[in-house]
């Protein structure tokens, strides 16, 4: 059953270096006519479902005007949400005010997501941004009055980044006691002013050993390690980010958004320009039952949990060991079975994508 949705927004005051989504810098009147074409494209698709998760990503949402935003929560007001639902709205820190907070939580935003990346400002020119620490953590703290469930975004990997570095950055995100903390590797994508500048990615023995001090000293101050990449307080996964990890249906509205609905996933044009003039779907792709069962693998072992059995079994009538060669994995302790579950250990989470890959190679449907 259908129960998310994605919303972007293309928008930013500033352009990160880093950074290969779909955006353009901000200018009201193109955001005007933008926000006029997305209320078309969610009126002429929405279903009226009844939705457990919206999620306003971006660009920088809170990088709107107030007037703007007036118009989005109109057209996020055409959505219907249960009594529990999760309501994400990203956040850059330089925006945030009392002001914008008030008006997010009167709008039934009941969950913010701020993209910190570092607080270490010896990044600012490599990363494209302005990175102010003390400000920073005022505007964290600001966050907390006004909405109990905060995310922030950290990056690590930089280039000249040390452990050191990590490590400071790392017990900066847990003074902050935020509930969820998502990490990112930096990777150096085409169409970046990194990649043009032949900026390098630092070498995979440093990343790994990134990678295990942020889930060692997350794990040690109480965060759930529950995905590849991501931390929570216990109660506070985001719910929005499990309806991908566990192969359900959501809509993608906006330029450079993507989706799944019945069986069909899809994405939006990135070009704002042609958005505006209503084209909005690109690529189309039928997903047939061996499609979504690998899917199901791909998405579902990147949980700490990883794949419940039954929950397979019940969804495809078919059982996991039969669909798919795991023996050798399982002997190997590349994978780990238990009675109900199968799952990537810890240890080997780093180079998850090649098991999984090695997983699906190995399915046995045609």
């Amino acid at each position: 059953m259908l129960k998310s949705c994605y919303i972007h927004i293309p928008f930013c005051k500033n352009i990160c270096n880093y950074c290969d989504f779909c955006k353009n810098y901000y200018d009201e009147k193109l955001v005007l006519s933008y926000l006029k074409s997305l209320q078309k494209e969610i009126k002429e698709n929405y279903n009226k479902e009844v939705l457990s998760t919206l999620y306003v990503g971006g660009g920088t949402p809170s990088a709107l005007s107030y007037n703007a935003l007036d118009i989005l929560f109109k057209i996020t007001g055409l959505f219907n949400l249960n009594d529990n639902y999760e309501f994400t709205f990203e956040c850059n820190y330089e925006d945030i005010t009392d002001n914008l907070l008030q008006k997010l939580k009167d709008n039934g935003v009941n969950r913010i997501s701020i993209g910190i990346q570092t607080f270490n400002d010896k990044f600012e020119k490599t990363l494209g941004r302005k990175i102010n620490k003390k400000e920073m953590i005022n505007k964290i703290n600001l966050t907390k009055k006004y909405f109990k469930n905060v995310n922030l975004d950290l990056m690590y990997a930089l280039p000249g980044q040390t452990l050191s570095d990590l490590k400071n950055d790392i017990k900066c995100f847990i003074n902050a006691k935020v509930t969820h903390v998502s990490t990112y590797s930096l990777m150096i994508e085409e169409h970046t002013k990194l990649h043009v500048d032949g900026v390098l990615q630092i070498n995979d023995d440093i990343q790994y050993k990134m990678y295990k001090m942020i889930t060692k000293m997350l794990s040690c101050n109480g965060y759930k390690h529950y995905e590849i990449s991501n931390f929570s307080l216990p109660g506070h996964e985001s719910k929005h980010n499990l309806t991908y990890w566990n192969n359900l249906e959501y809509y993608g509205f906006g330029a450079g958004a993507s989706g799944f609905i019945g069986k069909i996933r899809y994405d939006n044009t990135k070009s704002i320009f042609n958005y505006i003039k209503g084209i909005t779907r690109v690529y189309e792709e039928n997903v047939d039952l061996v499609k979504m069962i690998k899917d199901e693998v791909m998405l579902g072992l990147r949980k700490i949990e990883g794949i419940n059995k039954n929950d397979f079994k019940n969804r495809y009538h078919l059982e996991l060991n039969d669909v798919f060669s795991l023996d050798e994995m399982i002997k190997n302790k590349m994978l780990i079975e238990t009675k109900t579950n199968v799952f990537i250990p810890e240890k080997y989470l780093f180079v998850s994508n090649e098991i999984i890959l090695n997983v699906i190679l190995n399915c046995n449907l045609n």
